[in-house]
């Protein structure tokens, strides 16, 4: 079973938050039921962490076994791009529109359901909304 992640996720181990110890616990429970991924996107994100570099970026997704995707596939783009538009349309009609979602987001979510079985975020009400398919963990 392969397993995308969230960049909430690797941020929230480097920056050793409350949940690191548990957030270790369950990626190396994942990356012992199958393969873990970060997609492009958040491969990007995890180089705006501060004070990470590029070496340090790699070295650590080399370190766990965690893949970087960076060729994603036009299901992909078409897919991030159609829920996208369901939310900006969604986010247009609504009287109290909240915090803007990233297009990134929805490109994260896409991914994982293309190339993964399922994602791991600390953000799981983001993703039910738009992706209620998608496994979360």
């Amino acid at each position: 079973m392969r397993t995308a992640i969230d960049t909430n996720v690797l941020s929230a181990l480097w920056s050793r938050e409350p949940l690191a110890s548990d957030i270790a616990k369950t990626l190396g429970n994942a990356k012992t039921e199958g393969g873990l991924v970060v997609g492009a996107p958040v491969y990007a994100e995890l180089l705006a962490y501060p004070k990470a570099t590029e070496s340090f970026v790699n070295s650590f997704l080399a370190d766990t076994g965690i893949d970087v995707d960076f060729e994603f596939q036009q299901r992909v783009w078409l897919e991030a791009g159609r829920r996208f538009a369901r939310y900006a349309k969604r986010r247009r009609r609504a009287a109290q529109q909240g915090p803007r979602r990233l297009l990134a987001d929805f490109i994260i979510g896409s991914h994982a359901l293309a190339q993964a079985d399922r994602l791991m975020t600390l953000d799981p009400k983001r993703y039910k909304q738009d992706f209620p398919e998608l496994k979360l963990i």
